[in-house]
């Protein structure tokens, strides 16, 4: 059944099913229902090549109303007298890239090594990890089926409040007998964010955008982690090593020993080789680190520990794993379990020692580019060129933090005790 009236509200609550209202306003503007109880409004047009076109509006519903709705219906029109095809426009749309598309596309460059980062390096394994769980998880499951060209500013801000809420938290299977619990949050849904505009910058680089929608969106402020150890917590730490070298894996409780006395990442420890270390001058040269090339110093206590693991040759690991020839995947169990065994609180982790290291060194009084050189931080890539030119100042620095450790640790190695 077919009616021309000036469509109103009341008139679209009380459509039939199959049945339709041509407004007497706007040609070509009218409102169905289908079989259903949807509603919809439509728009009856002729395109430039003189071709019937219907486009479809919307569903009544906000933000479509009969008002609303005929607006939008002249502003089309007023497109079409401008030559324009609304009808072809949306297919194209809907035929264009999508996010799912375009995420597959940059997980394949980076993983290729095509993708460079800071430095000119390509990502790292772990930071591709990263990614493709992030992609996999929260950016395909909630803007996977939109258009690349169609996501908006505010688009990219729903997503981050919806990774925020935990819309997207799920556990899916990695492997036969792994598990992997996403989750949500205000860390995850502003980390998520920082990678959503690397991938609309790629999208960029390769002409399907021509701007950032997530460029200046409002991120939750970071809960940076700013533990550190106590001097009670030392000498805990330092009692629950002696008592785990008669009941754990040695090469782990020598690796988190090692961490304490360095400040290096665990990762970094965990991939040690003989190769990379130089006993005698007292320097690690680490070839692929978080911030590129490092060259470290030890001091004198880390030197006396390295000497203590088995040699395995030049090519093998200084902290092997208990079984294979493949590095300590176990190693964060292992640190759990030290930090229980000396009964402090389950917060303590590798990256608290790190931390911790810093945080002693610069009680000490040491430089933020000396402190930096002995750890490695981000912000500090000359420090090789740093070791070759002041490597005995560096030693001393290292030895200094070491002596302040070791003494908190109670070990009665220490052989300088700074009070």
């Amino acid at each position: 059944m077919t009616e021309r009236k000036r469509i109103g509200v009341r008139d679209v609550r009380t459509l039939g099913p199959e049945q339709e209202i041509w407004d007497t306003a706007v040609p070509g503007f009218g409102v169905r229902r289908q079989r259903s109880e949807a509603v919809a409004y439509v728009l009856l047009y002729r395109d430039p090549h003189g071709k019937s076109r219907r486009f479809t509006i919307g569903r009544h519903g906000a933000p479509w109303t009969p008002d609303t709705a005929r607006d939008e219906a002249k502003r089309i029109l007023g497109a079409v007298v401008q030559g324009q095809n609304p009808a072809a426009d949306k297919q194209a749309v809907r035929k264009a890239v999508t996010m799912a598309d375009l995420c597959g596309q940059y997980l394949a460059d980076a993983e290729a090594g095509r993708l460079l980062v800071r430095g000119g390096r390509p990502k790292k394994p772990l930071t591709l990890a990263s990614d493709r769980g992030r992609i996999e998880g929260h950016i395909i499951p909630l803007l996977g089926k939109m258009p690349v060209g169609a996501v908006t500013k505010r688009d990219v801000e729903k997503f981050m409040h919806s990774v925020a809420a935990g819309d997207s938290a799920a556990s899916r299977k990695t492997k036969p007998r792994g598990v992997s619990n996403l989750r949500g949050g205000r860390g995850v849904a502003t980390r998520t964010i920082g990678l959503l505009g690397a991938i609309f910058t790629y999208s960029i680089d390769h002409g399907m955008r021509t701007d950032n929608p997530a460029h200046r969106v409002r991120k939750f402020a970071e809960n940076r982690r700013e533990r550190r150890l106590t001097e009670t917590e030392y000498a805990s730490l330092g009692a629950g090593l002696r008592q785990a070298e008669a009941t754990a894996w040695p090469a782990a409780v020598a690796c988190f020993r090692f961490l304490a006395l360095t400040g290096w990442r665990s990762g970094e420890a965990v991939a040690l080789r003989w190769r990379d270390v130089d006993l005698a001058r007292r320097t690690a040269t680490l070839p692929d680190t978080k911030t590129g090339k490092s060259i470290r110093p030890l001091s004198g206590a880390a030197c006396d520990l390295l000497r203590a693991q088995p040699h395995l040759g030049a090519d093998g690991l200084i902290f092997p794993a208990t079984r294979g020839d493949g590095p300590m995947v176990g190693f964060k169990k292992f640190a759990r379990r030290i930090v229980a065994e000396a009964g402090l609180p389950a917060d303590i982790t590798p990256h608290v020692l790190r931390h911790s290291f810093a945080s002693l060194a610069m009680d000490l009084g040491l430089s933020e580019p000396t402190i930096g050189a002995l750890i490695g931080h981000k912000g500090h890539s000359v420090t090789s060129r740093y070791m070759h030119s002041a490597d005995g100042a560096l030693l001393g620095a290292a030895d200094i933090v070491e002596n302040e450790t070791s003494y908190f640790f109670g070990d009665p190695r220490v052989r300088n005790p700074i009070r």
